[in-house]
C-alpha cells in the first residue's frame, strides 16, 4: 500500500512538471502571437524585448524612416555647434524636407501594414502648422524661418514627442524564400515540441502494455488533446492540452467549467434532437397505421410472430392477481371500521325516514336500541361482503368463469373492431390525433425552457438516496405470510 501511495505521489508530481512546462510553453506562444501587434507598446515601455526579439521575428529598422530620424538627430548636433542659422543647418533642413516628402509619397509603412501610422503622423502635421497639405506642413516646419519664429527647443520637442515615436515605430520584416515573413520562434518551440512528443511516445508504450488490444493508433488517440503541442501551426489550440494537464495535476479546478460547456452543448442539441425523436416516432405510427398494419394485426393475429416469454408466467395476470390479494388481504380489513361506520350513518338515515321509526324513537331506550342495530347490520354485511370477496379470490371455479368472462369479453370487442367500417373510422382518427400531437405537443416541447430542464436534472443527480432493493426471495415470501394470516383472521 505504501508502494503504491509513493508511485501516485510521483506521478502527480510529474504530472504537475509537464503541466507547468505545457503552460510555459503555452505563454511564449501567446507572446509570439502577440509580439507584432503590440511592437509599439514594447517600444515605448520595454524596449529591451524590442531588441532581443526583433531578430527572431526578422525585424529591422526601415531604412528610408532610420535615416529620416538619424538626419534630424544630425541636425540637433549641428544646431548644438554652429546655431540655427548656419549654412550647414540650412542644408541639412532642405534634406529633411525632400525627405519627408519621399516618406509622404512612398509610404514606407505599407510594407508592414502600418499606412495608418503615416495618416496619423500627416494629421498630427497639419494640426501642428495649421495647413491642409501635408507636404506644404513638413516644408514649413523644416525651415529657417519658421523654427526662428516659434523657437528651436518648442519645435523639436514637438517633433521628439509627437513625431519621432510614430516614425521610429516603422520597421521593416524580412520575407523568406516561401514568400512569407521570417519568423525563426521554431527555435524557440523546438525543445519543448522534442520534450512533448518523447513524453507523447513514452505513455503510449505504457498503454500499449496495459492495454494489449490497443494498436499504435489507439494509443496515441487515448491522449489525442497532446497532438496539439506537436503542431508547427495553429499553437494557440495547445491552450486544450494545457488547461486538461493543470486539471489532471490539480493545479486547476474546471469540474464547473466542464459542468457549464456540457449544459451549453445540451442546451444546444436537446431541443432540436427531442423533437426530432418524438416526430419520428409519431411518423412511424402514422406510417404503419396508413399501410394497414393495424388490419392485418388485428385480421391475422396467428400470423405474427410468436411472443418471447421467459419464465412461463403471464405477467400481466400475475401483476392483476398480486394486487386483487394485496387490496383483499391487506388494505380491506384495515379499512373495515371506516366502510362500516358509512353503512351505520346510512342505516340510521334510512331508519329516521320511515314515520313508524321515528314514532318508537319517543320511546324510552328505543335510540340506543336503533344505534346498536344499524352498527350490527353494517357490520353483518360488511363481514358478508368481505367473505364474498375471499371466496371469489380463493374459489378455482369463480376465478375460472371470471377468466371466461375477460376473454368472451375481448373476443367479442375483437370481432367488433375488425368490422371494415369500424376499423376505418378507428384509423383515420388515430392518424388524426397523432398529427394534433405533433402540431400541439411538440411544439410545446420545443418551447420548454431547456436551461431549467437541466438545472432541475443537475439538482436530482446532486440528491442524495439510498434505491431500496426488492428481493424477490425475501418480499414474496412475506406478502404471501400476510395473505395467509389475513385469511385466518377473515375465518375465525
Amino acid at each position: 500500500m505504501k508502494n503504491i501511495k509513493s508511485s501516485k505521489q510521483r506521478n502527480l508530481w510529474f504530472e504537475r512538471f509537464m503541466a507547468i512546462t505545457a503552460t510555459v510553453n503555452l505563454g511564449l506562444v501567446l507572446f509570439d502571437l502577440s509580439y507584432v501587434p503590440w511592437r509599439d507598446f514594447y517600444l515605448r515601455k520595454l524596449p529591451q524585448i524590442i531588441e532581443i526579439y526583433d531578430p527572431i521575428k526578422g525585424i529591422e529598422p526601415h531604412r528610408e524612416t532610420k535615416n529620416y530620424l538619424e538626419l534630424v538627430k544630425a541636425l540637433e548636433e549641428q544646431v548644438s555647434q554652429t546655431g540655427l542659422q548656419s549654412p550647414q543647418v540650412n542644408s541639412r533642413l532642405e534634406e529633411i524636407r525632400r525627405l519627408s516628402n519621399e516618406m509622404i509619397d512612398t509610404n514606407p509603412f505599407a510594407g508592414v501594414n502600418k499606412s495608418g501610422t503615416l495618416e496619423k503622423i500627416k494629421k498630427r502635421m497639419r494640426s501642428h502648422i495649421g495647413n491642409e497639405s501635408a507636404k506644404q506642413s513638413f516644408a514649413t516646419f523644416w525651415s529657417q524661418p519658421h523654427i526662428s519664429q516659434n523657437g528651436w527647443v518648442k519645435e523639436i520637442n514637438f517633433f521628439n514627442q509627437s513625431i519621432r515615436p510614430l516614425i521610429a515605430s516603422n520597421y521593416y520584416r524580412q520575407i523568406g524564400e516561401n514568400g512569407e515573413f521570417v519568423d525563426n520562434f521554431w527555435e524557440i518551440d523546438l525543445p519543448f515540441v522534442i520534450l512533448f512528443g518523447v513524453e507523447l511516445l513514452g505513455r503510449t508504450f505504457l498503454l500499449r502494455r496495459q492495454h494489449r488490444g490497443f494498436s499504435w493508433l489507439e494509443a496515441v488517440l487515448w491522449r489525442w488533446y497532446d497532438l496539439f503541442l506537436l503542431l508547427p501551426f495553429w499553437r494557440g489550440l495547445r491552450i486544450i492540452p494545457v488547461l486538461i494537464r493543470l486539471d489532471q495535476a490539480r493545479l486547476l479546478e474546471l469540474h464547473p467549467v466542464r459542468k457549464q460547456i456540457n449544459q451549453g452543448i445540451v442546451a444546444n442539441f436537446a431541443e432540436e434532437l427531442t423533437e426530432i425523436v418524438v416526430v419520428r416516432v409519431i411518423n412511424q405510427v402514422q406510417g404503419s397505421i396508413q399501410r394497414g398494419e393495424l388490419t392485418r394485426w388485428l385480421s391475422q393475429q396467428e400470423n405474427l410472430r410468436p411472443y418471447i416469454d421467459i419464465n412461463n408466467v403471464n405477467e400481466v395476470e400475475a401483476i392483476a392477481g398480486l394486487l386483487v390479494k394485496t387490496i383483499v388481504y391487506q388494505v380491506l380489513p384495515k379499512i373495515q371500521p371506516a366502510i362500516v361506520a358509512i353503512l351505520c350513518h346510512n342505516i340510521e338515515t334510512v331508519f329516521d325516514q320511515v314515520p313508524i321509526y321515528r314514532n318508537l324513537q319517543n320511546l324510552p331506550g328505543m335510540g340506543q336500541a336503533q344505534t346498536q342495530l344499524s352498527e350490527q347490520l353494517a357490520t353483518q354485511i360488511t363481514t358478508n361482503l368481505y367473505n364474498t370477496l375471499v371466496s371469489a379470490v380463493e374459489d378455482p371455479v369463480g376465478a375460472k368463469l371470471t377468466s371466461q368472462l375477460v376473454q368472451s369479453f375481448s373476443d367479442a370487442l375483437g370481432a367488433e373492431i375488425k368490422e371494415k367500417h369500424v376499423l376505418s373510422e378507428i384509423q383515420s382518427l388515430l392518424f388524426d390525433f397523432l398529427e394534433e400531437i405533433k402540431l400541439n405537443y411538440v411544439q410545446r416541447l420545443s418551447q420548454e425552457d431547456i436551461d431549467q430542464i437541466i438545472e432541475q436534472t443537475r439538482q436530482l443527480r446532486t440528491q442524495v438516496s439510498v434505491p431500496a432493493v426488492v428481493d424477490k426471495g425475501t418480499t414474496l415470501p412475506k406478502i404471501r405470510e400476510g395473505y395467509e394470516r389475513a385469511g385466518e383472521a377473515g375465518g375465525e
